[in-house]
């Protein structure tokens, strides 16, 4: 799918900086986002993409998954998951709150949602790569091009934010398109999030 690797392309020329890491400079990790989107482009059935804000250090910066950890994915039920699973390759095993609460909902479901961000890399504190920041305006305009590639390719039916950068994102990316809203589940919002993601699937 040339379409594809023009988008995994595009993604591994960024180069990033002392407050940006990006994974996808690693070809295991590239292929990992691979191995998820190819299998979403084929088996997804309701094709819903979920924005959310930024990969986090114990999660997608491993993974290169949004929405994932390398303990999660290992260790998923989900019967999706479990038809790809064995093709990701991780540098360590990790453990993360966000990933748990998503795919502990997920375990049974019988499609998964793709999963983006408004900012497709790893934003964290100047010397300190194991941190997490918010992404900025700025980074979140960059993120809008490659969010605007992404629904080329995968044709979504159904497009939410989770959290109010993927709402940002999805607003500047999409401005004729009604965001629908999911909270995010840190800081206390699981239960609104878990609902959210009731009404969405």
């Amino acid at each position: 799918m040339r379409t594809l690797e023009d988008f995994l392309s595009t993604l591994n020329s960024f180069d990033g900086s002392d407050t940006i890491y990006n994974p996808y400079k690693d070809k295991s990790i590239l292929n990992n986002l691979r191995v998820y989107l190819e299998f979403m482009d084929k088996h997804a059935g309701k094709r819903v993409l979920l924005v959310g804000e930024a990969p986090g250090y114990k999660g997608c910066r491993i993974t290169g998954i949004p929405f994932t950890s390398s303990y999660q994915l290992t260790n998923s039920e989900n019967p999706n998951i479990c038809r790809f699973k064995d093709k990701l390759v991780f540098s360590k095993t990790e453990s993360e709150n966000t990933a748990k609460i998503v795919w502990d909902f997920l375990s049974h479901e019988r499609s998964i949602p793709l999963f983006w961000n408004s900012f497709p890399f790893h934003p964290h504190l100047k010397g300190k790569s194991n941190s997490n920041r918010a992404p900025t305006s700025k980074e979140i305009e960059f993120g809008v091009t490659i969010l605007r590639k992404l629904k080329d390719i995968y044709e979504p039916e159904v497009i939410a934010s989770i959290g109010r950068k993927g709402e940002t994102a999805i607003k500047k990316a999409f401005p004729d398109i009604q965001v629908q809203y999911i909270r995010h589940p840190s800081y206390g919002g699981k239960r609104d999030f878990l609902q959210g993601m009731s009404n969405i699937m």
